[in-house]
C-alpha cells in the first residue's frame, strides 16, 4: 500500500466513514486514496471553505452522534486555522481526530522555510489535543491510527492529532492493518469511596445532584435518572449537560432553580462536571459542605472545591455502582414533586421576564421537535438559552463550553446535520459570530446540508457594546457592525433566505423551513437586549 492507502484503510478499520477535509499539496497522497474510498461508498468526504470549519464540523458530528469526528487539513496555517475549533472540542470533551500533513520528512526541523512549515508543530498542537504523533513510513500508519484512537477514548475523551509527511503518503511498502480498537474501558471507581458516597447519599434528607457534559459523553443519562429518582434528588444540569434529564421531569432543574435549592441541600453529588457554577459563583457552595465529586479525570476531582469524597470513575459505570450500593442505605422518601415543580415554575417566571430573549427562544422551542438539535452561540439568545431553554433529549443542545468560541455555532451545526440527517438542526447566531464563517453558506448549498440558520441582527457585537455602554459611560469602540442584506446574501449562495421581525413571525418562518427541509437562513432584526445575568443576580 501507499501511505495514503494505509491511512484510509486504517480509518475504515475504526469505522470512520465521514471526513471533513480540505486538500493541499502535502495531502495529495491522502486525497488520491480517498477518491477510491469515496467512489466505492466506504467514506464520504465533505469539503467546506475554511480549515476552521473542518474541525468545527467534526466536533458537531462527534458530540451529537457519539462517534469519532474526523478532520483533515494541511500543516502549518491549515492546522493553525483549525485550532480554534480543536480548542472548543478540547473544552467540551469531544472525540475528534485531527489528521494533518507535514513538510517532507527529511526536512522537518531543518528550518529551511518550506511551504506551510512551522517549527514544533506536534508540540504546538498538544495545547489542544491530548495526544499527537507522527508517522514517517507507510507501515507505521496503522499503529499511528490505532494509538490515536485508543488515546482518544481512554480516560477523559478529548481530541487527538496525527500527522504524516507527503513523501510518506506516496511511499509504498508492505502494510499490516490492525483490528478496530475495542470499546473503551469504564472504571467504576474505588469501591470504598463509592460505598462512603452511597452511605452519605442514602442517609441524606435533601440530596442534590449537579451534572455536566460527562453524563452525555458516557451515555449515562439512564443511570442519572435512576439515581435521582431513588434519592428524590433534584438535578441541576450545566449548559453543556442539558438534556441528560428531560426538562419535563420534575427533578430536572436549571441553574436558576439551583440557586434556590443549593443552600438547603445537605449532601451534593457532582458528576461529570468541573463544578464551576456551584463552586465559584456567588450563589454557590459555601465552605464546609458535604460534597461528592465523581469524574473520569483525576485532575478535576476536587480542583474547584474541597470535596468530602472524590471518586475517579466513568459516569455511567460509577453511577451504576452508586445505584447498586445506595439501595442498602437509602432512607424512606416521599416524592418531592410538588416542591420541585414550584421551584421550576418560579425559575421559569424569572427567566420569562427577560425579553425579548425568552419569547424568541420559546418560538424556537415550540417548533423544534423533541429530538431536534439546538446549536447555540456566544450571543444574546444563546446566553439566555443556556439558562432557560428546555431540552428533552440527550445530545440535542450544544455550546462551546468554557472556551466561549465566538463564531463556532454555524459551522459546527453543519457537522451536526451531516451526522443527524433525519433530525431538525437549528443554529442560533448573532450577526457578529455569524460573520466568522458566513462563507460556509456555500458549503450548505454544495453539500445540501439542511441546517436552519437563524441570525439575530443588531448590527453589533451586542454583548460587547452593552458592556461598554453600561460599564464605560457609553464609550463604545469597535463593537458596531455594518451588515449585508442577509436574505439576499443567502440567495446569492443558493440558500433559501427568510426574514422574521417578531417571535411570532420567527415561529412561522421556522415552521415553513422545517417543512421545506432545505438549507435555510432566517434573519431576525433586533434591538439591544438586556443582560440576563444582571437581571437574575446570577453572577
Amino acid at each position: 500500500m501507499t501511505g495514503g492507502q494505509a491511512l484510509v484503510a486504517s480509518l475504515m478499520r475504526q469505522n470512520i466513514d465521514t471526513i471533513f477535509g480540505l486538500p493541499g499539496v502535502q495531502l495529495d497522497g491522502a486525497f488520491d486514496a480517498l477518491y477510491d474510498a469515496q467512489a466505492s461508498g466506504d467514506i464520504r468526504v465533505i469539503h467546506p471553505r475554511h480549515e476552521q470549519t473542518t474541525a468545527y464540523m467534526a466536533d458537531g458530528y462527534a458530540r451529537t452522534t457519539g462517534r469519532i469526528g474526523t478532520c483533515l487539513v494541511v500543516p502549518g496555517p491549515g492546522l493553525l486555522n483549525a485550532t480554534a475549533a480543536l480548542s472548543t472540542a478540547y473544552a467540551c470533551n469531544s472525540p475528534v481526530l485531527c489528521i494533518t500533513g507535514q513538510i517532507q520528512s527529511d526536512l522537518i526541523g531543518v528550518g529551511r522555510g518550506m511551504l506551510h512549515e512551522i517549527p514544533n508543530q506536534l508540540e504546538m498542537v498538544r495545547s489542544v489535543a491530548k495526544h499527537a504523533e507522527r508517522a514517517t513510513k507507510p507501515d507505521e500508519i496503522p499503529g499511528l491510527v490505532d494509538r490515536a484512537v485508543r488515546e482518544l477514548w481512554v480516560g477523559r475523551v478529548r481530541p487527538v492529532e496525527i500527522e504524516i509527511p507527503p513523501d510518506t503518503l506516496f511511499a509504498t511498502s508492505e502494510v499490516e492493518l490492525m483490528a478496530p480498537v475495542p470499546e473503551r474501558e469504564r472504571p467504576s471507581g474505588d469501591p470504598d469511596k463509592v460505598e462512603q458516597a452511597a452511605k452519605l447519599l442514602g442517609q441524606a434528607e435533601r440530596p442534590m445532584i449537579f451534572s455536566g457534559g460527562g453524563i452525555l459523553g458516557s451515555e449515562a443519562w439512564g443511570e442519572l435518572q435512576a439515581l435521582a429518582e431513588m434519592l428524590q434528588a433534584p438535578v441541576a444540569m450545566s449548559s453543556n449537560g442539558k438534556g441528560a434529564l428531560s426538562d419535563r421531569h420534575y427533578l430536572a432543574q436549571n441553574s436558576v432553580g439551583a440557586m434556590a435549592l443549593i443552600d438547603n441541600a445537605d449532601v451534593i453529588l457532582c458528576v461529570g462536571t468541573r463544578m464551576i457554577e456551584p463552586a465559584t459563583y456567588p450563589w454557590g457552595l459555601k465552605p464546609g459542605r458535604t460534597v461528592i465529586h465523581m469524574d473520569i479525570d483525576p485532575e478535576e476531582v476536587g480542583r474547584n472545591y474541597d470535596v468530602t469524597v472524590g471518586i475517579v470513575a466513568d459516569a455511567k459505570a460509577g453511577l451504576l455502582e452508586l445505584i447498586d450500593r445506595s439501595g442498602a442505605h437509602n432512607r424512606s422518601r416521599e416524592s418531592r414533586e410538588d416542591e420541585l415543580i414550584g421551584i421550576k415554575q418560579s425559575a421559569r417566571a424569572k427567566l420569562d421576564s427577560i425579553q425579548p430573549q425568552a419569547s424568541f427562544a420559546r418560538a424556537i422551542r415550540d417548533e423544534l421537535p423533541e429530538d431536534g438539535i439546538f446549536v447555540g452561540e456566544m450571543t444574546q439568545i444563546g446566553y439566555w438559552s443556556n439558562l432557560g431553554f428546555p431540552v428533552y433529549q440527550p445530545r440535542t443542545y450544544l455550546t462551546p463550553g468554557y472556551q466561549g468560541t465566538l463564531g463556532w455555532g454555524f459551522p459546527t451545526s453543519l457537522g451536526v446535520k451531516v451526522g443527524n440527517p433525519g433530525k431538525v438542526v437549528v443554529s442560533v447566531n448573532g450577526d457578529g459570530g455569524f460573520g466568522f464563517a458566513l462563507n460556509e453558506l456555500a458549503t450548505m448549498a454544495k453539500h445540501q446540508i439542511g441546517t436552519i440558520t437563524i441570525v439575530f441582527n443588531d448590527s453589533a457585537f451586542g454583548n460587547v457594546r452593552r458592556i461598554q455602554q453600561v460599564s464605560f459611560d457609553g464609550r463604545t469602540i469597535a463593537s458596531d457592525l455594518d451588515n449585508p442584506d442577509y436574505v439576499k446574501l443567502a440567495e446569492a449562495f443558493g440558500v433559501t433566505g427568510r426574514r422574521a421581525i417578531s417571535p411570532e413571525a420567527l415561529q412561522i418562518a421556522l415552521r415553513d423551513s422545517i417543512k421545506a427541509d432545505e438549507p435555510t437562513l432566517i434573519e431576525v432584526p433586533v434591538e439591544q437586549m438586556p443582560d440576563p445575568w444582571r437581571s437574575l443576580n446570577f453572577r
